[in-house]
């Protein structure tokens, strides 16, 4: 049975991907909720917010036991990007597990 689906663990989740991308990347992309990820300032380029999503989706699936896909239409038509920072992606991702 996955673990339970809380906002804790799903920061934990995010983070350990932000950990496994920068392993594989060489990158330093701190995993702190108001660590911009893309815009001015941001830590990764759009090539690196793809991988580093990807990245992501795969941790979750393999710690929820959920199949994500983060760029979907319903990421990409949102007024403020999910991919702003670090907290927003996480809350993005909390949505997208609440949905029935």
């Amino acid at each position: 049975m996955p673990p339970a689906i809380t906002a804790e663990s799903i920061a934990e989740s995010v983070s350990r991907a932000i950990a496994a991308h920068n392993a594989s990347e060489g990158t330093a992309i701190p995993a702190a909720a108001d660590t911009a990820l893309l815009g001015e300032g941001g830590a990764v380029d759009s090539l690196g917010l793809v991988r580093l999503v990807m990245t992501v989706e795969r941790q979750v699936e393999d710690d929820f036991g959920v199949s994500l896909s983060l760029t979907d239409e319903k990421a990409m038509s949102q007024r403020n990007s999910p991919f702003r920072t670090v907290g927003t992606l996480t809350a993005y991702i909390g949505s997208c597990l609440a949905q029935p």
